[in-house]
């Protein structure tokens, strides 16, 4: 112990969704099913992108590396809850938790650059389809994942650097199922200034900005689409855009859920259900929403599972 009100931090503790030990299997069962569903479906789609020739495209290479995302995202959270309820024990070590908060960063950073790189995509290839081939070559591809990467990873770093000079305080409790930054620097006896000031600067660079390239790309796509004269083209187009168009619209709606629910209400169940929706059931709900509204992942998933059924 430092002084009075600090001390040296060894582990901070998880408080969950429920104190109520007849909800444990409950939210245990809920949790697995989910995570479960989730690393399926992604990795169906990482399956049906990398063995079928038709989906070596732009897009979908995008597509796989945000389905890779996903279940890095939810592999970062929900293993932890599942170990603490099977266990009994809401602890996480100081350094098991800083970990958790560098992941759980990097990886919506990561959603969000490429959600922006596939609106770009989808803007080059709707607005300047014959040069589609010549601007959005593999090269450039693979470079436009690997700055997402370096962006996510050195933000997610200089984040992680700041928050381990903090002190703590005596109270360790964290009123949430997974280490989230804001709720650390709301314990800690030190000057958090400075980290809240790069919280707030980086959101809005990293996610304000990217928002603004998204909406300016389908503000074009729509612009071309409209003169269009072909309505099987039309519907072509809307049917790409469309599937991105939603995983855009969950997964800022609840991001910004999450913001509010944690900056204008007090009420920690609606900030709990916020967060459960952004961590848990958007990276669940994105290899749905592909497949329902996209033809050719439907068609390569029937042919990946016809396959697979081969096998069997």
């Amino acid at each position: 112990m430092e002084t009075e009100n600090q001390t040296v931090v060894f582990e901070f503790i998880l408080l969950g969704l429920s104190e109520d030990p007849e909800l444990q299997p409950l939210i245990f069962g809920f949790f697995l099913t989910m995570y479960l569903v989730t690393m399926l479906g992604n990795l169906f789609i990482i399956l049906a992108v990398s063995s079928d020739p038709h989906l070596h495209t732009p897009m979908y290479f995008f597509l796989s590396n945000l389905s890779f995302v996903d279940i890095c995202f939810s592999s970062t959270i929900v293993p932890k809850i599942l170990l603490n309820i099977h266990t009994e024990n809401k602890a996480i070590s100081y350094m098991d938790c800083l970990t958790q908060v560098y992941f759980s960063m990097v990886f919506p950073i990561l959603d969000t650059l490429l959600l922006t790189v596939m609106a770009y995509d989808r803007f080059v290839a709707i607005c300047h389809p014959l040069h589609y081939a010549v601007i959005m070559r593999p090269l450039l591809c693979c470079l436009l994942v690997f700055i997402t990467w370096f962006i996510g990873v050195l933000v997610s770093l200089l984040h992680i650097s700041l928050l381990m000079h903090l002190t703590f305080c005596k109270n360790l409790e964290i009123p949430l199922f997974f280490c989230e930054v804001t709720k650390i620097l709301q314990l800690a006896c030190s000057d958090t200034f400075l980290n809240s000031a790069l919280i707030y600067f980086f959101t809005g660079m990293l996610g304000v900005f990217p928002l603004i390239g998204i909406l300016f790309s389908y503000t074009r796509i729509v612009s071309s689409i409209s003169k269009m004269s072909s309505s099987g083209g039309k519907q072509k187009a809307f049917s790409t855009c469309g599937s991105h168009l939603s995983v855009v619209s969950l997964f800022y709606g609840t991001g910004v859920g999450v913001y509010f629910t944690s900056t204008v209400t007090h009420s920690l169940q609606k900030v709990l259900i916020a967060s459960v929706m952004y961590t848990v059931v958007t990276p669940m709900l994105n290899p749905f929403i592909y497949t329902l509204r996209n033809k050719d992942v439907k068609e390569a998933l029937g042919r990946l599972l016809s396959r697979v059924a081969l096998c069997l």
